[in-house]
């Protein structure tokens, strides 16, 4: 049993580590872009920070689907592996 409590620890602290990427990647991208789009307003219009934005926004979508698609398996993984303790 403690073989699979470990397991289960293992596997929390995988999840628990990646909603903290997803999280620490959302809150630099807010940051740094909003400091960005500060200075190209400031230089007189807004002609570079959006790409930029619009670049690391795509990376940061890249990101979130990860994390969905990843709970999503582990939802259906555990789901699964309550029928199979059941039969």
């Amino acid at each position: 049993m403690a073989r699979t409590d470990e397991s289960a620890e293992r596997r929390a602290a995988h999840r628990a580590g990646a909603l903290t990427g997803l999280l620490w990647h959302v809150a630099v991208f807010l940051i740094v872009n909003a400091f960005l789009w500060f200075l190209d307003l400031r230089q007189g219009g807004a002609d570079w920070a959006y790409w930029v934005t619009i670049l690391w926004g795509i990376g940061l979508v890249f990101h979130v689907a990860w994390y969905v698609i990843s709970e999503r398996e582990v939802g259906k993984y555990e789901s699964s592996l309550d029928q199979e303790r059941r039969l």
